[in-house]
């Protein structure tokens, strides 16, 4: 098993390109199981959840080559309607698959989704959905069992909460399905709207991403498509985090900062110098940040839940109080157990975190339980006094492409072992 080695109050400084965003692969390397023909993903990043997606799109009869940060994706030979639990279990974002090989075969046969175990992520908005749709699904044994013989068709659909999964796996189902699909209280993630993109570039019919309101026209049948995946905002936001906690200046290229409304703001209230362009975002650190205050998790285009676990490390060595309060998963704090561990001062109750800044961090053996996690134990251990062993690595190779390398590359002391 992989750990990080390390040693912390090393300044960073320099500049980064962002990688391509694991939350907007994923679901795109979903829908190419809706074409036909060629399909080029650009910008896509090498992760072990990307890696496990071309695994199901492979055992279901798909082609899918990597060179470097492009993959080459052709689904004209799908042949099976199953996906074992061992490819399952690999991602919680396999769920995504569902819709997709629904749409196209007529069937799917899989079991539950597996990954981080950050709290209960429902699929009943997905069944409820994909039976709106026209499906048969019966659920023995944990196993799914759809059909939709004669194809899905068009329904309007009210989501209970913005679920960006159900979101995602309604417009891939419903883009091949006859007549028109309205999907209401839809998320609005910048995530969605990439996917949209991709759909419309393959010959769906998608209006409304970003938006309350989603309309998707069935279309007979979709083409291969180049495409670019966006950046991600969520390794951004960490290494915004990194940054600050260091006292450092970044500049992250490509970073959208219209895709961080909700996060740009929280990092200049703790002293950062945060400037915006079209080629990226500049953060630029005092030595000693400020409490942040009140940061609530919101579906976008609130603070996103993702970002709030490097940013609780940030705040440890803030000068005063912060409070976070979580309100997407429940399970969301475990990574402050391992923080306490390095010295930080943190009380929890339910979905509350009261965090107290301390005048330092000391370097520890800590542990990583979920992808989000581990880039907090990173963050913190990277302006801790001493040297710090992180393990479970491989909950952060997940969503972070390399990042011992990109941070060393910045002026981090860190070692993979």
């Amino acid at each position: 098993m992989s750990k990080l080695l390390i040693t912390g109050r090393q300044r960073l400084s320099g500049e980064v390109c962002v990688q391509g965003a694991k939350n907007s692969a994923l679901p795109v390397l979903a829908a190419t199981l809706l074409t036909k023909g060629e399909n080029v993903i650009f910008n896509c990043p090498s992760l072990s959840d990307v890696d496990a997606s071309c695994e199901i799109l492979r055992y279901l009869g798909c082609e899918a080559t990597r060179s470097d940060q492009t993959l080459l994706i052709r689904c004209d030979g799908v042949a099976r309607t199953d996906i074992p639990d061992s490819l399952m279990r690999k991602t919680r974002s396999s769920i995504v698959f569902l819709g997709a090989v629904l749409a196209r075969t007529g069937r799917a046969r899989l079991s539950f989704p597996g990954g981080c175990e950050i709290g209960p992520r429902p699929i009943d908005m997905h069944l409820k959905a994909l039976r709106a749709l026209g499906a048969d699904i019966r659920e023995q044994h944990g196993v799914l069992d759809c059909r939709a013989p004669y194809g899905l068709r068009g329904a309007k659909i009210s989501l209970s909460f913005p679920s960006v999964g159900a979101t995602e796996d309604i417009m891939i189902a419903a883009a091949l399905a006859s007549g028109t699909t309205t999907i209401s209280n839809a998320a609005r993630e910048p995530e969605i709207c990439d996917l949209a993109d991709y759909l419309n570039k393959c010959g769906a019919r998608i209006d409304g991403a970003g938006e309350g309101v989603i309309y998707i026209e069935g279309v007979s049948s979709l083409h291969g498509a180049a495409h670019s995946i966006i950046p991600d905002r969520i390794v951004a936001a960490t290494l915004m985090s990194c940054a600050a906690v260091t006292g450092s200046e970044l500049t992250l290229r490509g970073a959208v900062s219209r895709h961080l409304g909700a996060v740009i703001p929280v990092f200049e209230e703790s002293g950062c110098r945060v400037t915006v362009s079209e080629q990226g975002i500049r953060i630029s650190a005092p030595r000693r940040l400020r409490s942040m205050r009140l940061v609530r998790t919101m579906p976008y285009p609130g603070f996103p839940t993702d970002a709030q676990a490097p940013l609780t490390a940030a705040a440890c060595t803030a000068d005063g109080t912060t409070v976070f309060i979580e309100n997407i998963f429940e399970n969301r704090y475990r990574h402050i157990a391992e923080l306490t561990r390095m010295g930080a001062s943190i009380r929890t109750e339910g979905k509350v975190a009261v965090v107290e800044g301390v005048p330092a961090l000391y370097g520890a053996s800590v542990e990583a339980t979920d992808l989000r996690g581990a880039a907090a134990l990173v963050t913190a251990a990277l302006c801790a006094e001493g040297t710090s062993a992180v393990s479970g690595v491989r909950y952060l190779e997940r969503g972070y492409e390399n990042f011992d390398i990109v941070l060393r590359s910045l002026g981090a002391d860190i070692r993979k072992v």
